[in-house]
């Protein structure tokens, strides 16, 4: 696993081993930050469910402000922290321990773009979704990555779905915050 482009392009990152978490592979990443790839200059970025917090990294050497990192398990925690070191993105990083509902529930911060790539088929995306409303700019963007089948509601709040994408088993659902 290694940073595609930018400030630390070719970095290798550390990953948890084990099945509880699973990385995104370099294709579907590609595809996703040319999504965004015109939103990320000066944004600051919430990568929910971080695990080895390579999207937010890729955030940051895409150009991203700032990315703050959210993880319940204090292996995947200690992991993003060693990767945020390594690609020297600390000043521009927050990483977080905690539940990622609770920190949706406790949050001042508001976000440009989130990145949500939770355990696949738990409805974990579906819950954020919901507490995400407060949490985000009046442009932002959500990207929600889940396995092909994994249906997601069309609506959440402000949040729209702009555009779905399939890459074999994998899909990322694209959200944009919408008036009321």
């Amino acid at each position: 696993m290694r940073v595609i482009t930018g400030s630390a392009r070719g970095r290798r990152l550390i990953s948890p081993e084990g099945r509880d978490v699973r990385p995104t592979t370099d294709k579907v990443k590609e595809s996703l930050f040319n999504i965004i790839q015109f939103e990320l200059q000066g944004a600051v970025v919430l990568d929910l469910f971080a695990g080895s917090g390579q999207l937010g990294i890729e955030a940051l050497s895409r150009g991203a402000e700032k990315c703050v990192f959210v993880d319940s398990s204090r292996k995947s925690f200690d992991i993003v922290k060693q990767n945020i070191d390594m690609c020297r993105f600390s000043s521009s990083s927050v990483a977080v321990l905690s539940d990622a509902f609770t920190y949706l529930k406790t949050t001042k911060e508001k976000f440009d773009i989130v990145l949500l790539d939770p355990p696949y088929n738990k409805k974990l995306c579906d819950e954020a979704l919901q507490l995400l409303g407060n949490c985000v700019n009046d442009t932002a963007v959500v990207i929600c990555e889940t396995e092909a089948d994994e249906v997601l509601p069309e609506k959440c709040g402000r949040l729209i779905v702009d555009r779905e994408y399939v890459y074999s088993s994998i899909k990322l659902t694209v959200f944009r915050c919408v008036s009321e």
